[in-house]
């Protein structure tokens, strides 16, 4: 019985994902060949990565610390020296991403263009002669070699933490999927962890460089090939109108990212991170250098044991997620690891016990893996909610500020190091008390490092029912734009309206209590008779089922409010003065000096904020008089009789002109330069006139939503 039972079980499972192979199930984005490819693409990356993510100038570093020889302190001032070039590189990046839309997608050309940089300049790195350099040699040489790996790295690695982030713009359904995958692709660091090391170690070790010279590699051209193959076969997913995306300026952008409160949430948080991660060196320095290093060998069959951890929890995350929500999982996940740090304090002598801490923190920190990507996108999804743009690379320069604040944090460590005893030669960690005294800090330090990033997340309150309403909103924003466009789809149309009706019917409603009662008696029902289990079955289902409705409608009923209010945020008092305002801001045309501007934006700070309805006409009132003070500010240092709109066919003879050598090449792009520059400056001149023709464009949208339902039911009258 219990065979055909499996039989049957796996025939079912066949069945569904050969339904689902390549059309995703109702409701959802994905198809199941596409969350194969990703799976395939994640294992490629992990190997192709491999040999790139050994390179890292910090103490903790096999490949620069004990096989190159470089000092902790040492090290920590090139990472400073790289951070600090790579502040205005992640501008560049930042800027590039939300301002050029390449063929293929936002990320995904990224992703594929860097990854043959990113194997070939690990494999030069290695087979540089270090044995016949001296001491600055080396550190120039090391300096410049990660400068030139992070130039590519920094694109391909934010890329794929995007693109992973916009694979789905439903949140459970991308933590679903993102769960299954790395199920998958865990296999990628399974795999080097048990090989590299243990081969390593019977052969060169860990801290000989040979190991990498010559093991490594072969993963990196493999994870090439299949992070390739398999990149070609996933698309992204965002919720956007089919028309052109507006330029998005950079300061513009940081000044509303800068509102974000759950971005400074996320960003306090990592700037923290640093300190958690000290214990990080326990497990590998134990098998390396405790015991005389007679363990050596081991660490890759420890390692493969312990990454075994992770197959459970990515297993288990999508239901964890779904039952605790992801703020109360990062909270608990915290708090477990400030007690696993307080046990590892008094066993971290004991091998065996080190593995059984690791295994059950592996366990807990991958749900953070996932976790991690997913409050990243529903940040996101909430400012293009918030601000009505669409921004993922301009939140990076914003972020540069904890990279300024790393320049100090990243020399807590080192300083440690080295004042016990740790330089350049990496055998004093053969010296038990050494590195027993070492241990004991760096577990302490980690503790308080757990217990501070905990904090922030106490005050994040993004739920996963509040950032369906919020993707609800932007899938009817979508609607109303595309129509107007004359692009939108009946897809498009019977899922936008049936959020609205849903939400009209929903709206002021009172939530249903939940009541188990009904459950708890027919669980009570009798079960001896096949008649009188298969009845009970029945209730069982039918109560579950009740109760499933239940939660459900309160869940709408609790985003009805914020897609009402969306729909209805062309009428009222507040609405009404906004209208006004860019009414009279359009007639006045293009060009036109504001001359009351900083006498409007007084006027607007000092506006009543007691009320919903105040804040709201205060606040507009503000972004209003801003936008006007400075293009204000820009006429008068320009003078309004130089300022005229730049001819887009300059641009475009400038960018299809072809250069007869490199000098006149120099000559274009310097022209080029000085034309972005002026269209910049007038983009910003009329911004005024330009944000009142948007909002009056986009109430006029809003006015077509009877035409809208009667083209719905007409459809659904249809089929019906």
């Amino acid at each position: 019985m219990g065979k055909i039972k499996a039989v049957d079980k796996a025939k079912s499972i066949f069945n569904t994902a050969k339904e689902y192979w390549t059309t995703p199930p109702k409701g959802n984005y994905i198809p199941y060949k596409e969350i194969a490819s990703l799976s395939g693409a994640g294992f490629g990356v992990h190997w192709l990565t491999l040999l790139a993510s050994t390179i890292g100038l910090n103490a903790s570093n096999f490949l620069v610390g004990a096989c190159i020889g470089l000092k902790p302190m040492d090290l920590q001032i090139m990472l400073n020296v790289a951070n600090l070039i790579g502040i205005p590189l992640g501008i560049f990046r930042a800027w590039y991403y939300d301002n050029h839309h390449l063929k293929g997608g936002k990320f995904l050309p990224f992703i594929q263009s860097t990854a043959v940089p990113i194997a070939l300049i690990p494999l030069i790195f290695v087979w540089l002669p270090y044995e016949n350099f001296d001491y600055i040699t080396k550190v120039i040489v090391v300096e410049i070699m990660y400068l030139l790996l992070n130039v590519f790295l920094s694109f391909y690695n934010e890329s794929y933490t995007y693109f992973q982030q916009i694979i789905s713009p439903d949140a459970q359904e991308r933590a679903t999927v993102m769960s299954l995958s790395q199920v998958v692709y865990s296999m990628a660091p399974t795999i080097t962890n048990l090989l590299v090391p243990t081969i390593a170690g019977l052969t060169w070790g860990l801290d000989n460089i040979w190991t990498y010279r010559v093991i490594y590699p072969v993963f990196s051209v493999i994870g090439l090939i299949m992070s390739l193959v398999f990149f070609r076969k996933v698309k992204e997913r965002l919720i956007l109108p089919k028309k052109k995306p507006e330029p998005v300026r950079m300061l513009d952008a940081i000044r509303e990212v800068a509102k974000n409160k759950y971005y400074w949430i996320i960003q306090i948080a990592g700037w923290v991170v640093f300190l958690e991660s000290g214990y990080g060196v326990v497990l590998g320095w134990s098998f390396v250098y405790g015991h005389g290093g007679e363990y050596d060998a081991m660490l890759g069959i420890a390692n493969t044991v312990i990454s075994n951890a992770a197959l459970w929890s990515m297993l288990s995350a999508p239901f964890v997620i779904k039952w605790m929500g992801k703020r109360n999982l990062l909270i608990t996940a915290n708090t477990i690891n400030i007690f696993v740090m307080i046990i590892l304090y008094f066993v971290y002598e004991n091998l065996i016990l080190i593995c059984v801490l690791w295994y059950f923190n592996t366990f807990i920190n991958t749900f953070w893996n996932i976790v991690q990507h997913n409050i990243q996108a529903d940040m996101r999804d909430y400012h293009q909610w918030k601000t009505g743009v669409r921004v993922d690379g301009l939140f990076g320069p914003l972020g540069m500020i904890g990279t300024v604040i790393g320049f100090f944090t990243g020399m807590v460590y080192p300083a440690i190091y080295e004042k016990l005893g740790l330089q350049e030669n990496y055998d004093v960690l053969y010296n038990d008390s050494l590195r027993n005294n070492l241990f004991e800090i760096l577990i302490i330090c980690s503790a308080v490092g757990a217990f501070l990033n905990l904090i922030p997340f106490c005050f994040y309150d993004l739920t996963e029912n509040k950032h369906k309403a919020y993707v609800s909103v932007l899938k009817i924003r979508a609607m109303f734009e595309n129509h107007a466009l004359g692009e939108l789809e009946d897809a498009e149309l019977e899922d936008a309206m049936e959020l609205i009706l849903q939400a009209k019917e929903l709206y002021g409603k009172e939530k249903t209590p939940i009541d188990k009662t009904a459950l708890k008696a027919a669980r009570k029902l009798p079960k001896k008779t096949e008649e009188e289990k298969s009845y009970r079955k029945q209730a069982i289902k039918a109560a579950k089922d009740e109760l499933h409705r239940i939660r459900e409608e309160n869940l709408a009923i609790e985003r009805a409010p914020i897609i009402m209010e969306d729909l209805n945020k062309f009428t009222g008092s507040a609405a009404q003065i906004k209208a006004s305002q860019m009414l009279q801001d359009a007639s006045y045309g293009k060009v036109h000096l504001y001359e009351n501007a900083k006498n409007e934006f007084r006027a607007a700070k000092r506006l009543p904020k007691k009320t919903e309805e105040e804040k709201a006409i205060r606040s507009d009132a503000i972004k209003c008089a801003r936008v006007k003070k400075e293009s204000a500010s820009l006429i008068r240092r320009l003078g309004i009789e130089n300022i005229s709109e730049p001819d887009e066919s300059v641009k475009e003879a400038l960018i299809n002109k072809e250069a007869s050598g490199f000098i006149e090449s120099i000559k274009i792009k310097r022209e080029l330069r000085v034309f972005l520059k002026k269209e910049s400056m007038y983009t910003r001149i009329i911004k005024p006139y330009t944000d009142a023709q948007s909002y009056l464009e986009q109430k006029k949208y809003y006015t077509h939503y009877n035409e809208l339902e009667e083209r719905y039911r007409g459809l659904v009258g249809y089929r019906a």
